[in-house]
């Protein structure tokens, strides 16, 4: 399997708290760091939660993926400036629900050999968002959320 993966995560809730959801896509690197293929995709509805606590959760699944798929180097792009800041150690992570989560990313981070985590636009993050849109979607019909 690919070694070196690049990991996109988004997370939303819509209300803020409200309904929210979770995705991750997993992209092969090659030796030049240029994109190969998509590897895995990953989504997950989280039922009532803020989009803090979504940005996390899709860190969570799609670190856990790339450990699954034994990925060794990992580079994390998101669109969650806060999450960024807070993973590279520039921002305290204050509030217990998210330091909680912040624990989980941290001990997943631990079974890489390498981690990066850089921060782009939404504009460059549209597949790991289309997913957490499907999420919602998908799960507010079922469970008839307003």
């Amino acid at each position: 399997m690919t070694k070196h993966v690049r990991v996109y995560t988004d997370g939303g809730a819509r209300g803020n708290p409200g309904p929210a959801g979770s995705g991750a896509v997993i992209k092969a690197l090659h030796d030049d760091c240029s994109e190969g293929e998509t590897i895995a995709v990953v989504n997950k509805f989280l039922g009532h939660a803020t989009n803090n606590i979504a940005e996390y959760e899709a860190v969570i699944i799609g670190l856990t993926k790339a450990r699954e798929l034994d990925a060794e180097k990992v580079e994390l792009v998101m669109d969650s400036e806060l999450v960024v800041k807070q993973l590279k150690g520039e921002y305290r992570v204050k509030n217990p629900d998210l330091a909680q989560k912040f624990l989980q990313v941290h001990n997943l981070v631990l079974s890489f050999k390498e981690f990066t985590v850089r921060h782009v636009l939404r504009e460059k993050n549209k597949e790991a968002d289309a997913l957490v849109n499907d999420a919602i979607d998908k799960n507010t019909k079922r469970l008839n959320y307003v």
